[in-house]
């Protein structure tokens, strides 16, 4: 592989902005850069390559690497010659949403049942306060506990997990 070129401003911009935007929808800032890096790259890439041109460890890379191999956002590559893994982006979008929505919002909803469970038991386990607090609290849990569970049984739904296929 030859020595990666630098980046350009608009390659960096693209880079930083994508990066933003993972980081907001809560899919890791650097996972997002990767996946431009590699989008961007004309040849396949190694984790030193990526480490150097986004200034991240190499353990960054790697666990970021891996999800996006998880999300189908990204292929290992093998190159004549060399031991070193390589990478590069794939470009069939709609499926890497639908990978890393399924992914993180599935993953988020498992864990909020648990949530849910431990808040009331410390709830039936606190004491009333001297202004009664522990009622309101309770309705207002209790009011997203609902919302949850109608948003969990919308996604436990065929039709919409047919949607995420």
């Amino acid at each position: 592989m030859k020595k990666p070129v630098p980046l350009t401003p608009v390659a960096r911009r693209f880079i930083e902005d994508v990066g933003n935007t993972t980081q907001s929808f809560g899919m890791g800032r650097v996972v997002g850069q990767l996946y431009a890096y590699l989008y961007l790259s004309s040849e396949p890439r190694s984790l030193a390559d990526m480490q150097d041109a986004l200034g991240i460890s190499k353990g960054s890379a790697s666990m970021g690497v891996r999800q996006l191999e998880q999300w189908t956002a990204a292929r290992k590559i093998w190159v004549k010659g060399d031991r070193k893994d390589y990478y590069e982006a794939t470009d069939n979008f709609g499926r890497i949403i639908k990978n890393a929505i399924r992914d993180v919002v599935g993953n988020r909803l498992a864990a909020y049942t648990s949530f849910f469970d431990d808040l009331e038991g410390e709830l039936q386990k606190s004491p009333p306060d001297g202004n009664d607090d522990r009622q309101f609290v309770r309705q207002r849990i209790e009011a997203v506990h609902q919302y949850y569970e109608q948003a969990r049984n919308m996604w436990d739904t065929p039709m919409f997990q047919k949607l995420l296929q």
